[in-house]
């Protein structure tokens, strides 16, 4: 389309039609789709939804690998599954403990859905997700409504876990978290598609919470390699390749962490440590102004502590 044209037809459509959250998952392998979220923050436009959704559908039922942030995007995932396949969702995977992939969950609890999470982030979940959900509101007012948080009701305690859901073989994999405690990466052995969660953003910067882990956040991105997937799906971000997922976020936490420990080695000040790091080469990523400074004072922090 013309340049001028597309940009024509941007200004004249309404702000319901351009930007209402439209869930919709696209096909990565055979029975294996994925909802790109939004690459921004949440609003009430994408109504929290900034995150990216899996589907995998077995000859049993539908799993869904996150559930959303809210019941009301929560209903429009499902609406998006019904779209896809007849199957009932049985299933819910939850890949970590941040808002948009669990507090869907008491949505998908009501349709008879298992719900199924690492052990780890049970605790988190627990402390923080009334936290979470006040934010969403003071975000989406009433497109918050009738969210409550809903914890698993399958926990996974174990580092590495095999399970047969529809006759699909997932294989879980946690080593302490990350972005989260709770977060764990989904392998499909059988169509080499991997879904990490937050363990992978690409084309915007990830976050480091109070809650991050950055040493366990690179033991759980080794584990990418080793796989040879044939498709990733990120936390955030478009399906993708190993080698874009190392560029930003493997190289990042190394960058950040590296220049972290000399400067605690050196007993500088952690504003000084935080002004010299050397961002340039992640500047171009979403987000990435806004983030990186908070990013490399809990490094610091963390760093100390190690």
């Amino acid at each position: 389309m013309n340049k001028k044209i597309w940009l024509g037809a941007l200004a004249l459509c309404s702000a319901a039609l351009c930007h209402a959250l439209d869930v919709k998952f696209e096909p990565v392998a055979p029975g294996v789709y994925a909802h790109i979220g939004d690459l921004g923050g949440r609003s009430a436009d994408n109504e929290g939804l900034n995150a990216n959704i899996g589907l995998v559908v077995t000859p049993q039922g539908a799993v869904l690998i996150d559930s959303g942030a809210t019941h009301q995007s929560a209903r429009r995932i499902h609406d998006a599954v019904r779209a896809v396949t007849a199957q009932p969702v049985r299933w819910v995977i939850n890949t970590g403990g941040q808002d948009h992939r669990w507090l869907g969950n008491g949505y998908f609890a009501s349709q008879g859905a298992e719900l199924i999470a690492h052990a780890n982030a049970a605790p988190d979940m627990r402390s923080r997700g009334g936290d979470q959900l006040a934010a969403l509101r003071s975000v989406l007012g009433d497109k918050a409504s009738g969210t409550v948080p809903t914890l698993a009701t399958r926990w996974i305690d174990a580092d590495d876990s095999r399970i047969d859901l529809g006759g699909v073989v997932f294989e879980l994999r946690h080593r302490g978290g990350g972005h989260t405690p709770g977060d764990m990466m989904v392998w499909l052995p059988g169509s080499r598609v991997l879904f990490t969660g937050d363990i992978v953003y690409v084309q915007r910067l990830l976050g480091v919470l109070p809650v991050s882990h950055t040493r366990h956040w690179l033991e759980t991105f080794a584990l990418i390699e080793p796989l040879a997937p044939a498709h990733i799906v990120p936390g955030h971000g478009p399906v993708t390749d190993l080698s874009t997922a190392q560029a930003h976020t493997r190289d990042y936490l190394l960058a950040l962490r590296a220049h972290m420990a000399q400067a605690v080695s050196r007993l500088d000040d952690i504003g000084v440590a935080v002004r010299s790091f050397d961002g340039r080469p992640f500047e171009k990523l979403l987000n990435a102004a806004e983030l990186m400074p908070g990013n490399a004072n809990r490094v610091y922090l963390e760093m100390e502590r190690e």
